[in-house]
């Protein structure tokens, strides 16, 4: 067993995944649905930012580049990490590094996290709802409105008063139009390729490291061993028993914190299903086409499901039918993870 595969089953009510753009959603042509989803970026910082407070460890710091043109306009640059995996963000998220115009060779590693986006358990079980909210604060008295005329200045009070003769408008009352908010049962997939979790790859031909960060790995204990994608620096013992419970925790604990706090939600988990097969961990939590009502989908965990190894909470009991609820469920399935990236043999994986 090279790849971890895990499915998780959360239930979000009334709330908003991202606030920069609202709500995103795609369009489902089977079923005629808008279907409401948090990208995978969103699920994988989530993820780092859980990591980070177990760790009790900042991320690696960012370099950001920006060029300034002949005409002394500012233009974007590239943006990179460290590219050393003595940090566990870039460790466990991957990294690229190309400089335009500079001589340092491009260098590049892929996480060995790959994440999907959380999207509806079935786009029947998730809905979007459009409602117009507002700002007011009409209610107190000292409030300042500034009012700016079409060359930026402050109009005075009676400039306002004479602006406003005839129309029905406040000036203490913000409307947000078109405020969407989601609600229903969100599943998201991780898988963890083992191979590469705290391997770093020495092929000269497409470097994941500098010679300098070799360097500083292996004067750090990393050791030298070899996998199937070839020589490689593994990260030492110590190391790995810090990082194996932590990076468990992540995965079962990470919220979305960037939701709005006046549509919070907490995002519960109902249910975890770990499995080496990722066929059997698509199909140990999904949704169902109801037999009895037309246009209708119920959600299914199966509970007794070879090669799958399934938790529920007891907040589950609430939206599915299930039978072997447990209180510590979450506990279980984190020692569960814990014991699976613990069991590999990263210094002699062809031997496996």
């Amino acid at each position: 067993m090279h790849t971890i595969y895990i499915r998780t089953l959360k239930r979000a009510e009334h709330t908003v995944f991202c606030v920069a753009n609202g709500q995103k959603t795609y369009f489902d042509p089977q079923f005629n649905r808008l279907v409401p989803y948090s990208s995978g970026q969103q699920i994988k910082r989530s993820i780092i930012d859980r990591l980070s407070t177990e760790l009790n460890e900042i991320p690696a710091p960012v370099t950001f580049l920006s060029d300034v043109t002949t005409k002394k306009e500012i233009t974007e640059g590239e943006v990179f990490g460290t590219c050393d995996p003595s940090h566990f963000d870039q460790l466990l998220g991957g990294w690229m590094k190309a400089i335009k115009g500079g001589k340092e060779k491009t260098i590049k590693r892929r996480s060995p996290f790959s994440i999907s986006a959380m999207r509806a358990l079935h786009p029947l079980l998730a809905g979007v709802n459009k409602e117009d909210i507002t700002f007011d604060r009409s209610g107190r008295s000292n409030n300042k409105v500034i009012v700016r005329g079409p060359k930026g200045d402050h109009l005075s009070e009676d400039d306002i008063r004479t602006l406003l003769e005839g129309k029905d408008r406040s000036l203490v009352r913000k409307f947000i139009p078109d405020h969407r908010t989601v609600t229903g049962l969100f599943v998201q997939d991780i898988a963890i390729d083992l191979r590469r979790l705290f391997c770093v790859s020495l092929n000269i031909y497409e470097p994941e490291i500098n010679q300098v960060t070799e360097d500083k790995l292996r004067g750090n204990g990393w050791i030298e061993a070899r996998n199937i994608f070839g020589d490689c620096l593994v990260a030492p013992p110590k190391a790995r028993e810090k990082l194996i419970p932590a990076i468990a925790k992540a995965i079962i604990n990470w919220q979305i914190t960037s939701n709005q706090s006046r549509t919070f939600s907490l995002m519960e988990t109902l249910a975890v299903a770990v499995s080496d097969n990722a066929n059997k961990i698509a199909s140990s939590i999904r949704g169902k086409l109801s037999e009895e009502h037309e246009n209708r989908a119920v959600p299914v965990i199966e509970e007794n499901f070879d090669g799958v190894d399934i938790f529920i909470t007891l907040t589950a009991g609430g939206y599915v039918l299930t039978k072997s609820e447990k209180a510590d469920a979450l506990e279980l399935a984190e020692q569960n993870i814990t014991n699976k990236i613990n069991t590999f043999d990263y210094e002699n994986q062809l031997n496996d």
